[in-house]
């Protein structure tokens, strides 16, 4: 019995063996495949800027070209009782006072798309401010060369030049500078202060260059000015908005407006006589 059973056991492995033995071996699990790394992101390209556009050109016949040489400067002057008892100082400014005047004439003119700004270097008109002839007046000097050497290609049929001039008040010594303030009198009371503007304006043909004659222009208006009684109330300064020291009159911005009205209503009082061929 143990024998049978014995065999029979042996049988049986043997049978569990070649069924082994014939199964095929089980495939290993593939590898795992390694991340394929993504393409690095090139970096976008930068847009172009966009394309300047060109600056707008003036077209049309120019009519009258505006020159204006007030410049960048605020006379504070301080007067005694005598000649001798002054302070003077010219103080740099930044209250653009030819922006303005092209902006009366274009306003005068009915914003004539034919009014054109005339730019000019820094120091085209030294020699008519600072004038080197001492006899003779150096046509060179003059505000007809100068003009001329500044519009070569600008073909304007008109000029109009805006230039500042010294002055001296009637029944007075005092000699005023330009644009600006001053103040006199006696000691710390009777003191009185106003501003001023000294503006010329000179026509000029824009083939010769000779100067057109406006020497009756704003006859009434001129005359009617003469014979006022009373200070122009724009001309009034109180005493405490004179500037001291004079360099603070740079950051008025008092002085800055009271000073620009001043200019805009002496232009407007006159450009028309100027104009009236416009």
């Amino acid at each position: 019995m143990s024998r049978r059973f014995a065999i029979t056991a042996v049988l049986a492995s043997s049978f569990v063996a070649a069924g082994w033995a014939q199964s095929p071996p089980t495939q290993p699990a593939p590898a795992a495949s390694a991340p394929i790394k993504s393409a690095a992101k090139k970096a976008a390209p930068k847009a172009k800027p966009a394309a300047k556009q060109p600056a707008a050109v003036e077209t049309g016949p120019c009519r009258l070209g505006v020159i204006s040489v007030l410049g960048d400067q605020f006379a504070v002057q301080k007067f005694g009782v005598t000649v001798f008892e002054y302070e003077g100082t010219e103080v740099p400014i930044n209250w653009g006072f030819d922006d303005l005047v092209f902006a009366r004439v274009r306003a005068a003119t009915g914003n004539d798309p034919g009014v054109r700004k005339i730019s000019f270097a820094r120091g085209a008109f030294d020699p008519f401010y600072h004038p080197q002839s001492r006899f003779l007046p150096d046509p060179r000097e003059g505000i007809p060369a100068i003009v001329q050497s500044i519009t070569t290609s600008s073909n304007c049929e008109r000029y109009l030049v805006v230039t500042k001039f010294k002055s001296r008040p009637q029944n007075s010594n005092l000699e005023l500078n330009g644009i600006g303030t001053y103040n006199q009198g006696l000691g710390s009371v009777l003191r009185h202060s106003h501003l001023f503007a000294n503006i010329s304006l000179t026509l000029l043909d824009g083939r010769s260059y000779e100067r057109v004659n406006r020497a009756f222009a704003n006859f009434g208006s001129n005359l009617a000015e003469g014979m006022r009684l009373t200070e122009n109330p724009l001309n009034k300064l109180d005493n405490a908005d004179f500037p001291t020291p004079p360099e603070a009159a740079s950051s008025s911005a008092l002085l800055r407006e009271r000073t620009r009205t001043l200019i805009a209503a002496e232009l407007d009082r006159r450009l028309p006589g100027y104009l009236k061929d416009e």
